[in-house]
């Protein structure tokens, strides 16, 4: 009897086994069932599915937001039909300023040629909200080699109080003439915003405006800036 106990025991577990792979392969026959019954609704739910995410990707890859910083409202006002027009006649891009986000929103639209116009718009919003004017951030939708490089006072040397006033001082000039010679020299444009500098031009010409500007900030008097601004030009003039 005792036996006979161990044997009934030891088949036990598998008789279980057995009842859940049947259960099992029940399940997965009603599912198979319900597949062949409703094959097209799978198919819709499945395709939808797998093309989510690329839209999703591609939806954030098409727009472009700029915020505005609260000093630049007004003349964004002012100048809003000069930087409207560009983007949607010529660039063929959707824009519009979000009242709510402080933004400035740039989308592609069914017209647009080329994707990489809507990164090139981003960037004239962006030069024209650092300070620069329409007619020169313009350039950034003509030329492509052209770029806005931006850094602070700070990055090149640590000046407090008057010292970083007298280094922006310096910087402009008297009526602004230092900083007109560097421009003029070096072919880019240059906004002084408080500690913040900002050069627009192509990037061998940023670099040498850079130079020039970190070298006015370093102490260096504008008479020796101004030579070695001029002996680098007419060599780069020789060159091209």
């Amino acid at each position: 009897m005792e036996a006979e106990n161990i044997k009934a025991d030891a088949f036990e577990p598998a008789k279980r086994a057995t009842k859940r792979g049947a259960t099992g392969g029940g399940q997965q026959d009603v599912e198979m069932q319900v597949d062949e019954a409703t094959g097209i609704e799978g198919q819709v739910l499945g395709s939808s599915r797998a093309s989510a995410p690329p839209k999703a990707k591609r939806a954030r890859s098409e727009l472009r937001k700029v915020s505005v910083p609260p000093h630049r409202y007004s003349s964004l006002k002012e100048h809003w039909m000069k930087i409207f027009t560009p983007v949607v006649e010529h660039m063929k891009l959707q824009i519009r300023f979000n009242m709510k986000a402080r933004q400035v929103e740039l989308r592609v639209g069914p017209e647009t040629p080329d994707i990489a116009n809507l990164q090139r718009g981003a960037d004239f919003v962006r030069a024209f909200l650092c300070g620069f004017e329409v007619d020169d951030a313009l350039a950034l939708l003509r030329l492509e080699d052209l770029f806005v490089e931006s850094f602070e006072i700070k990055d090149v040397k640590t000046l407090r109080g008057d010292h970083q006033s007298r280094a922006i001082g310096r910087l402009a000039g008297k009526g602004g003439r230092t900083k007109f010679t560097i421009e003029n020299v070096t072919k880019t444009r240059i906004v002084l915003a408080d500690s913040k500098i900002h050069i627009l031009g192509s990037y061998q010409n940023i670099q040498l405006a850079r130079r020039a500007v970190c070298n006015l900030i370093l102490g260096s008097p504008p008479s020796k800036v101004y030579g070695n601004l001029r002996a680098v030009a007419s060599r780069l003039s020789e060159r091209m």
